[in-house]
């Protein structure tokens, strides 16, 4: 089982792409469930947002999850599966543990640092487990871009550094109206976005706010909250609102148009000499695209927000790069202890093993030599453990070592064929509900009434403590429940990010023929490149 991550986002379709793709309420959950009810799919989440489209899933086959998972996502959207492709990009096993982890850190963001990803994420991450398709694998992985996240945030300049959409929008907006100090606003919808936009304009110095929403209360809510002359008016009073306002941000979860231009021109914008602006960050689009012709009308949505110049803002390229170098750390400690986690089934089921031989043996000597007294016993069966323990020991602390390493998956396979365990013996131990203390083994039978055959007993390391270090069964279950993801390497910056290790190098014209023509985009090596960096 290897992540997978199919999507789309403002760095790889326009904004109409976008706004016919994006997935709210109930849709939502309709998708989550197709995807994990699909051949190849193990688990999945999905975060979708106002900039991207994004399906996690925990997959069996590349190629069979690829298309599976972007005809779906054409099936829901009404997006034709041709035209989606062009816009879709796949990133697979360690890259796609990277994508998450930038995507976390706000690297991927349209504004980049923006801090509202990480609550997206956490929705995303919620939403899955309360519809039951999010299993170890995924939560692990999207537990700790979380945590990489704040990590982000609390240890770089990037969350100062780098400004919210609203703030950037607001920026534009100035520069069209001239400081916000005194002007009049209407904010449409009282969601986290407007209420930012209205705080925004609070601290600003505006004249007045008005605060439409679907909701009375929630108006009401938001604009007592305020520092500034604020009021609530019903959607019905909108029409009314708009002739006063300067300055009207609109964000709603609207399926169609809430401002049009005859609505618009109707109170006098466009008509009276003043100078307007309208700030769109809906999707889709609350405000219609004509109403940015009218006379002295400024209209600025998520399109012209991620301009270069707009919406890349002024990040430190330190900060910017400081966090690259916390993801690229902290990816390569995830891999590193999920590889280390896979062999660890592996090393109990030899353990195990060692432990039903020694038993066996044990037994067999009891019926040999029935002669001999309880001390003699014990010192043999002690004696015996020690020799197993101590043979045993170094290969398993070794194997732990190197499967932390790209590739470290072939040592457990080894391991495997070396020992002739049963191939199914690690995965049983892998979903076992283990405990400090293993399970005794039984002695063989005739064998009762040995003196090393009354009470439980294994092969000493797989006791509660090795001396040496070597592994707690209650330990290696622990670590059985990091995700796994296996080693692969990236092909090339316009193919797919990393391919199935059976399927060498799979190039974009591959993934095209066998993956429902999915271009997978990939940036070349280490972290993604921030979105405020010129090519």
């Amino acid at each position: 089982m290897s992540v997978l991550v199919v999507g789309l986002s403002h760095r790889s379709a326009p904004v109409p792409v976008l706004e016919r793709t994006a997935v709210t309420g109930d849709d939502l959950a309709k998708l989550l469930h197709a995807v994990h009810e699909s051949p190849n799919v193990a688990e999945t989440a999905i975060v979708s947002t106002c900039n991207r489209v994004e399906i996690y899933a925990v997959v069996d086959k590349f190629h069979g999850g690829v298309s599976g998972i972007s005809e779906l996502l054409a099936l829901h959207s009404g997006v034709p599966l041709e035209e989606l492709s062009r816009h879709l990009y796949v990133h697979y096993e360690e890259r796609a543990v990277q994508h998450v982890f930038a995507v976390a850190c706000g690297l991927e963001s349209m504004v980049v640092g923006e801090g509202q990803i990480l609550g997206q994420l956490r929705t995303a991450f919620r939403l899955a487990q309360d519809e039951g398709t999010l299993g170890r694998d995924l939560h692990d992985v999207l537990q700790q871009a979380l945590r990489v996240g704040k990590r982000a945030h609390a240890e770089t300049g990037i969350d100062q550094a780098g400004a919210s959409l609203v703030s950037v929008g607001l920026e534009v907006a100035a520069g069209h109206l001239g400081p916000l100090a005194g002007v009049r606003a209407l904010v449409v919808g009282a969601g986290s976005m407007s209420s930012l936009a209205a705080a925004t304009l609070s601290r600003a110095g505006a004249r007045e706010v008005v605060v439409a929403n679907r909701t009375h209360a929630n108006a009401v809510r938001l604009a007592e909250s305020l520092e500034v002359p604020a009021r609530a008016v019903e959607l019905a009073d909108l029409d009314a609102a708009l002739a006063d306002a300067d300055l009207v941000v609109s964000c709603t979860g609207a399926t169609g148009l809430v401002l049009t231009a005859p609505q618009v021109a109707a109170q006098g914008v466009g008509g009276d000499g003043r100078d307007r602006f309208f700030l769109d960050l809906a999707l889709p689009h609350d405000v219609d695209p004509a109403v940015g012709a009218l006379p002295g009308v400024r209209l600025a949505g998520l399109d012209e927000l991620r301009t270069a110049q707009e919406a890349a803002r002024a990040i430190g390229p330190e900060a910017v790069e400081a966090v690259r170098r916390i993801v690229r750390d902290e990816v390569e400690a995830f891999l590193s202890a999920a590889r280390a986690a896979a062999v660890a089934p592996t090393v109990v089921a030899l353990r195990t093993k060692a432990a039903a031989v020694v038993e066996s043996e044990l037994a067999r000597l009891a019926g040999r030599l029935p002669e001999l007294d309880e001390r003699a016993a014990r010192e043999i069966q002690q004696t015996v453990r020690r020799v197993a323990d101590k043979l045993l020991h170094a290969p398993t602390v070794r194997v732990k070592e190197l499967a932390a390493a790209p590739g470290g998956d072939s040592y457990a396979d080894a391991l495997r064929r070396l020992f002739d365990l049963d191939p199914k013996a690690p995965v049983a131990v892998a979903r076992a509900d283990m405990t400090a203390e293993t399970d005794a083994v039984e002695p063989a039978p005739g064998s009762a009434s040995a003196p090393w055959s009354g009470s439980a007993r294994t092969v000493e390391g797989t006791r509660a403590a090795d001396e040496s270090g070597g592994a707690r069964v209650a330990d290696a279950a622990q670590a059985a429940r990091v995700a796994r993801v296996s080693r692969a390497e990236c092909a090339d910056a316009d193919c797919v990010s990393a391919a199935p290790a059976d399927a060498g190098a799979v190039d974009a014209g591959t993934v095209n023929a066998q993956a429902a023509s999915v271009r997978a985009v990939s940036a070349r090596g280490g972290a993604p490149r921030g979105e405020g960096e010129q090519s």
